[in-house]
């Protein structure tokens, strides 16, 4: 038994400790190498080990602002949405806020961590919703399947390592690490067998593993027995000549966990159904799945297996609704689902453009309602249909695909058909009506939307950019994000070329709605850039407006469409307007550096 007494190792004997642990593990196919350690320059305590640069939590949303990027992907389920946006916005804020506080931050001795449990049907959205948070958000994230952990200690994985990846994800960024988000799939697999007898590591003991965690404790990030880690704190150990421990503690870290819990609305409507006998007993409650799921309590999770402390760990609970018919429609109709877009993609790989009409995609949503697997249901019925064109229409010059009722209930027949160049003028004419049609319904969704666009891109929309970004996803496999960015891009040059003409000519220019959408159209068409449209508008303005300027002091001038089409109409009518209002007797002639030339350029 060592003692206190005893000397410290070098590092020549910890390193050959670790020689001898690897020689035993692992015989003669592991070796130790120590690498030469050449002669350094002298280093300040500031540059040689610091630590990387701290990103700080940058996080400013507000609840109502995560709903509605949520609902631009995520149909029905509002009531899981509100919960998950809420708790999420408010333990980020919450943190900002300590964060942020002067002097003596506030430190709430057994503060309450809103960690999540997430309930509901196979293919409605759990998972997929949890992913779009996190991007969203740009907070760490992590996500691990509860099935393939066990308790410390015992074969499997070790429910810690989830708290370990979120420091990989940080960039070894610990306190930013320490803002991060856990999510675990799966969790109602780790409910306990209550008829074993034993240990149950791999149920149970996970439970016990997660308790601290999900909690406020400190995870070691050196890995105990682990040659790995033992070879990097000897390089540590090497470089600074301190023993640093490393860990991470878990109390502002939001843990969020989902599970089907199939069988749990048996234990609720056991609980909550009164027994009779007589005519004059209650009537038996025909209730569905996710009226149950309303009801539940604390005491129905500890009933399907789970221990008490666990479900104490988890006071918010978002139930998701089981998806109908109608909403699995809704769903292929959203234009940012990855179920068409990942299908639209697979096509596009071998230069094939495929459009689903509105009747092939509710034949779809009632297939897949039968399927009664969600979501899920709908990307098998589609690939189902899909497979045959898939492995065929690559080895032929068919690129326009159009899938119609036709296609779905006659898959086989269709294609002999295209195949043997029957039909081609029937598939193009189908091909172009259903572009159209979904060209048409982009822009009723961007109508609709206007408001949340508006906001969350910064662009506002005008009915010329309306039909731009319908166009411009209509044509390419992108989602409505990607195509309003697109023609935000052409926006900001636009915006720019009002600011570069306010700094090198101390004039202030506001090109209003319709002058941007003709420079836009210009930018987008490529027929001019941004430095053109620049130099033509400094040519056509700037001896006009420095001359009004001078005479009037007038320093902001909107240009509309029909200004920059006819520059010195519009200076000759705004000199005389001006010069009017302001009683000015002086007269002069208005030449412009492009007098003789008409612009008869419709946009510019």
């Amino acid at each position: 038994m060592k003692t206190f007494n005893e000397k410290i190792p070098n590092p020549a004997e910890i390193e050959k400790e670790i020689s001898d642990f690897l020689s035993k593990k692992y015989g003669d196919q592991v070796k130790m190498i120590s690498p030469i350690m050449m002669p350094q320059p002298e280093r300040s305590d500031t540059d040689a080990f610091t630590t990387p640069k701290k990103k700080t939590l940058r996080f400013d949303f507000k609840p109502e602002e995560l709903i509605a990027y949520l609902d631009q992907y995520i149909i029905k389920q509002d009531l899981a949405k509100q919960v998950l946006a809420t708790k999420v916005c408010t333990h980020f804020n919450r943190i900002k806020y300590q964060q942020s506080v002067k002097g003596d931050p506030l430190n709430l001795s057994g503060g309450i961590k809103n960690n999540v449990l997430m309930i509901g049907p196979t293919g409605v959205g759990k998972t997929y919703i949890i992913k779009l948070i996190a991007n969203k958000i740009g907070v760490p994230f992590v996500k691990g399947d509860a099935t393939k952990f066990s308790e410390t200690g015992y074969v499997g994985g070790d429910v810690e390592d989830l708290v370990r990846d979120l420091v990989r994800e940080s960039d070894n960024d610990i306190e930013l690490a320490e803002c991060g988000i856990i999510y675990i799939d799966e969790i109602d697999k780790i409910a306990s067998s209550r008829n074993l007898i034993g240990a149950d590591v791999s149920r149970t003991g996970v439970q016990r593993a997660l308790l601290k965690p999900m909690e406020d404790t400190d995870v070691e990030l050196k890995v105990p027995h682990d040659p790995i880690s033992m070879i990097q704190e000897v390089e540590q150990f090497r470089k600074t000549g301190k023993r640093e421990r490393r860990a991470i503690n878990t109390k502002n870290i939001l843990f969020i966990m989902s599970g089907a819990f199939g069988g749990l609305d048996e234990i609720i409507k056991k609980r909550t159904t009164s027994h009779g006998i007589g005519f004059g007993s209650p009537a038996q409650s025909h209730a569905s799945t996710s009226d149950l799921f309303k009801r539940i309590k604390a005491e129905d999770l500890i009933s399907y297996g789970f221990e008490s402390e666990f479900v104490g760990r988890l006071p918010v609970k978002a139930l998701f609704e089981e998806l109908t018919q109608d909403d699995l429609l809704k769903i292929l109709k959203t234009p940012n689902n990855p179920v068409l877009l990942n299908k639209k993609l697979d096509f596009a790989t071998y230069g094939i453009d495929i459009r689903f009409s509105n009747d092939a995609l509710a034949l779809l949503a009632q297939r897949a309602s039968e399927e009664n697997t969600g979501a899920r249901g709908l990307v098998s019925v589609i690939e189902q249909v899909l497979i045959p064109f898939e492995t065929r229409l690559p080895s032929t010059n068919i690129k326009q695909f159009p899938v119609t009722v036709s296609v779905i209930n006659h898959p086989e027949d269709t294609l002999d058909k295209w195949l043997k160049g029957i039909d081609d003028t029937s598939r193009i004419r189908d091909f172009e009506i259903i572009a159209l049609e979904n060209k048409q319904f982009i822009a009723e969704y961007l109508k609709e939307n206007r408001t949340v666009i508006t906001n969350q891109y910064g662009l506002p929309l005008s009915s010329y950019r309306i039909d731009k970004i319908s166009d411009y996803y209509t044509s390419h496999v992108t989602e409505i994000g990607s195509a309003v960015r697109k023609i935000k891009f052409f926006y900001d040059q636009i915006k720019k070329i009002e600011i570069d003409f306010y700094n090198k000519h101390d004039i202030n220019i506001v090109l209003e709605e319709d002058a941007v959408d003709g420079i836009l159209e210009k930018l987008a068409s490529g027929v001019m850039n941004e430095r053109d449209v620049y130099e033509k508008i400094s040519a056509d303005f700037e001896y006009g407006l420095k001359l009004i300027r001078e005479k009037t002091e007038k320093n902001r001038f909107f240009l509309s469409k029909e200004a920059l089409t006819h520059p010195e109409v519009f200076l000759d009518q705004i000199i005389k307007a001006e010069f009017n209002k302001n009683n000015i007797k002086e007269g002069f002639s208005f030449t412009s550096k492009n007098a003789g030339t008409e612009n008869t350029d419709p946009a510019v």
